[in-house]
C-alpha cells in the first residue's frame, strides 16, 4: 500500500513584501484537469493581479505530473521556488497559486524568490499536511430495503463520492487500497444480493 503526503484542505496566505501584496491559495487535487481548473478560477477571482504564478505535483496511476509557471515574472524567480516547496515537503496532489499585486518597488530576483516561497509555505501550513493511503473506487448497487445498512457500513471505512437513485441505489465510494477486499467480503456476507463493481 502506498502512502502519499498531501494537504488536509484549502489553504490561504496573505503576505506583503515592499508594498507588493501576495495572495497564496493551495488546493488538494485529484488530477491535472482539476489543478488547471483551480488555476483558472484564481485568475478569474483576481483578474487585476499583475501575476498569477502556480505550481503543482500530482501522482496517479503510477505517473508523476509536475508543472510550474512564472506567469510573466523573471524566468525561474517564482514558479520554480513554489514548486521546490512542494518537492521539499514531499507533497503530492496539490496545486499552489500565488497572485501578486505589484506595489511599485522592485524586489529583485532573490527577493521575488523568497516572497513566493514564503507565501507558498504559509498557505500550505494553513491547509495542514496529512498522510493518505492510496484509494480505489468501487460501486455498490443495493435495493432500497438494505440501503441504510450498507451506507452505515460504508461510512465507517470509505468515503462516499456519489449516490444515484433509480429502481436500485448505486453508491460510489473511495476505499483505502488495503481495505477494499475486507469491505467487499463484509458486504457480501451481510447482504449476498448486493452487487459490487470495482472501478
Amino acid at each position: 500500500m502506498s502512502i502519499i503526503k498531501t494537504i488536509h484542505g484549502n489553504g490561504l496566505a496573505l503576505k506583503e513584501f515592499k508594498k507588493s501584496r501576495f495572495i497564496g491559495n493551495v488546493f488538494p487535487v485529484a488530477d491535472e484537469t482539476e489543478a488547471k481548473s483551480f488555476v483558472e478560477d484564481i485568475r478569474q477571482r483576481y483578474p487585476d493581479a499583475n501575476h498569477n504564478v502556480f505550481a503543482y505535483r500530482i501522482t496517479g496511476d503510477g505517473n508523476l505530473i509536475m508543472k510550474y509557471d512564472d506567469d510573466g515574472e523573471p524566468s525561474g524567480s517564482s514558479g520554480k521556488p513554489v514548486f521546490r516547496v512542494l518537492e521539499l515537503k514531499g507533497l503530492d496532489n496539490v496545486v499552489v497559486i500565488i497572485s501578486r499585486y505589484f506595489g511599485g518597488i522592485k524586489l529583485g530576483f532573490g527577493g521575488l524568490s523568497r516572497a513566493y516561497k514564503q507565501t507558498a509555505i504559509e498557505a500550505i501550513d494553513d491547509a495542514g499536511i496529512v498522510e493518505q493511503s492510496s484509494t480505489k473506487e468501487m460501486k455498490v448497487v443495493v435495493d432500497y430495503g438494505n440501503m441504510q445498512f450498507v451506507k452505515h457500513m460504508l461510512e465507517n471505512c470509505a468515503t462516499i463520492l456519489d449516490e444515484h437513485y433509480s429502481d436500485v441505489v448505486e453508491i460510489v465510494v473511495a476505499v483505502a487500497e488495503d481495505k477494499i477486499d475486507e469491505l467487499e467480503k463484509l458486504i457480501n456476507e451481510k447482504i449476498p444480493d448486493t452487487q459490487i463493481i470495482r472501478l
